[in-house]
């Protein structure tokens, strides 16, 4: 595994240029072991951990989903509402030094090689799928370093978008969540799970759902932690992106889940007595 050290010195604390030392940007931190932990906890929230699930092509959807993060790759003909984030993988493995399978090297463009859901189905067990899913799950930490790294760079442009006069305020919520690891594990996770909420094309109704509208969602509740909060607004957001969705599945189907993976932001110790009694 890659060391996660070298993941936080990445990114020093960072500044927004032109703001007041109250809208300061934090810089994230977790141990090795810890970011092992949250990769762990991503791939289960993802796939249950199961190595068949690291290439996949979910019902509903007009793309794969690959890795432990479950990386959105769209096939050359679909430009759907989703940032598009297998590439941006690729890329940062190759950056790390890491050996990508031979035909995955030589794609140009780098879009998914199966142009629909029934073309993957019909392929998912040949030699190229298989061998891709081994390699995803030989190299899951430098999958978490990838989550982590583009995380803290999600909080500087979320930081950065917030309304003015809210940016001490949600500058205050990212301190406070990121100075725990089960902070750190929700940001890094709704970042990967729901996007940054920046991207116009991922909005219902004008309404987004990424972590800038969870964080404007955040009210302040006597004794509730700053990840009890988290999890509060997350779910309301996520309620509210369902009933405004124009498919009911997301509302059936989908809604269901998203609420349960939200029950999983917890301190690790947590979350750890929380499944060894289910």
């Amino acid at each position: 595994m890659i060391k996660a050290l070298r993941c936080l010195l990445l990114i020093p604390l960072l500044w927004l240029a032109g703001c007041s030392p109250a809208a300061e940007v934090p810089a994230l931190r977790l141990s090795e072991d810890e970011l092992a932990w949250v990769g762990a906890q991503i791939f289960r929230n993802e796939c249950a951990s199961r190595p068949r699930c690291l290439v996949h092509w979910n019902e509903g959807e007009a793309f794969p989903s690959l890795g432990i993060g479950h990386f959105i790759w769209y096939p050359s003909a679909v430009d759907d509402r989703f940032v598009e984030s297998f590439p941006e993988l690729v890329a940062f493995m190759t950056e790390r030094g890491v050996t990508l399978p031979p035909w995955l090297a030589e794609l140009s463009p780098l879009d998914a090689p199966w142009p629909d859901r029934a073309s993957f189905l019909a392929q998912a067990d040949s030699p190229r799928v298989v061998g891709l899913r081994d390699f995803l799950q030989q190299h899951q930490g430098v999958q978490a370093e990838f989550i982590f790294v583009r995380a803290q760079t999600a909080l500087t442009r979320v930081l950065a978008a917030a309304p003015e006069s809210r940016r001490g305020e949600i500058a205050e919520q990212l301190a406070a969540l990121s100075a725990t690891p089960g902070g750190v594990y929700a940001l890094l996770d709704y970042v990967n799970f729901k996007g940054e909420g920046l991207a116009t094309g991922e909005r219902y109704q004008d309404q987004g759902w990424g972590l800038l509208q969870v964080l404007q969602q955040m009210t302040a509740t006597e004794g509730a932690t700053a990840l009890a909060r988290f999890r509060e607004a997350a779910a309301a957001v996520l309620t509210r992106r369902a009933e405004l969705a124009p498919r009911a599945i997301e509302r059936q189907r989908w809604l269901p889940g998203w609420l349960r993976r939200l029950q999983s932001y917890r301190e690790p110790a947590m979350l750890e007595d929380d499944n060894a009694q289910s």
